[in-house]
């Protein structure tokens, strides 16, 4: 079977792709610099999975992290987002001298029509055209929100433990929210597919929702009533570097956090609405997944949410 290394295996991204492809029956290799990357994980036949290091900001170690490989799956480190076109360039410059198939970029946020949006935003129209320049066959996801953001240590703790769903979503703001496993379907999906070759398209679940929606299915799911209490994008910020811990070095919290507080002020007013999906546009180019991504509730219901869930801060 074909060999999909997957870039940054063990975070919550790379461990849903790394899930999927295995499923799918694909050989798989992750890239890693911890040589177990997936401990504690529950991913049938992960002991089958070969793990190699890899320096994403050293290119002359990607040859031997990457040779052999006919796919590679690439997922952007949230905290290097400055650096989009540089890494994802050097991956794809590293792939066409390898003679690799496809290298399927996830960018784990919302790809605008055409330049001038803001952040990370920005960084993916720059990141496209740095991929397509490479001279590697390339397909790019704009996957725009994440379900298993929920899971994590700065959300999961308020919604179990205080009934509280905390999130920096103005009451107004509609998103389609998409599990990482269909992140990871998306891809798989993509590399039979001659037309996605060269192009880009964003992604979600197969609902649009607003806060006090989600909060109304998490009362569902966990049995007890959870409230919609949206914080402002700076607390938001603020969370995620507590909850990065010592993995984040000190010197960049501060502008982490005042990065992140931007970025949803931003999401909250912009016209382009970076969370919204034009599903039916998907579904035109996906019609074998119509019917068959997970919406909200049905994902809600397939989780740990207790202590013992395993689930990086970031990925």
């Amino acid at each position: 079977m074909a060999l999909i290394t997957v870039i940054g295996a063990s975070g919550r991204q790379g461990m849903a792709q790394v899930r999927q492809a295995l499923k799918a029956g694909y050989d798989v290799r992750a890239i890693s610099r911890q040589p177990d990357p997936f401990a504690g994980a529950p991913i049938e036949g992960v002991e089958n999975v070969e793990v190699r290091p890899m320096d994403l900001y050293d290119p002359s170690t990607f040859a031997a992290a990457l040779e052999g490989s006919d796919y590679i799956f690439y997922t952007h480190p949230l905290q290097a987002r400055a650096d989009r076109a540089v890494l994802v360039g050097d991956v794809g410059k590293a792939a066409a001298e390898l003679g690799v198939k496809r290298v399927v970029w996830n960018t784990s946020s919302w790809i605008p029509d055409k330049p001038g949006d803001a952040f990370t935003y920005a960084g993916n129209t720059a990141g496209i055209n740095a991929l397509w320049r490479s001279g590697a066959p390339g397909t790019v996801f704009g996957s725009v929100l994440f379900m298993d953001n929920l899971l994590t240590n700065w959300a999961r703790p308020f919604i179990v433990n205080e009934g509280r769903y905390v999130y920096p979503h103005a009451p107004h703001l509609e998103a389609n929210w998409i599990s990482l496993d269909d992140v990871a379907r998306f891809m798989l999906a993509s590399l039979d597919r001659p037309d996605m070759e060269g192009a880009w398209l964003n992604i979600g679940g197969p609902k649009r929702m607003r806060g006090p929606e989600v909060a109304e299915v998490l009362s569902k799911t966990l049995d007890k009533p959870v409230e919609y209490d949206p914080c402002t994008p700076k607390e938001f910020g603020d969370y995620l570097v507590r909850a990065a811990g010592d993995d984040m070095p000190e010197e960049v919290r501060e502008e982490f956090a005042a990065g992140i507080a931007a970025f949803y002020e931003y999401n909250n007013t912009a016209p382009t609405k970076p969370f919204a999906v034009d599903m039916d546009h998907v579904y035109e180019r996906f019609p074998e997944l119509e019917g068959k991504l997970e919406d909200m509730e049905e994902w809600a219901g397939k989780q740990d949410w207790g202590e013992s869930n395993f689930r990086p801060a970031f990925g």
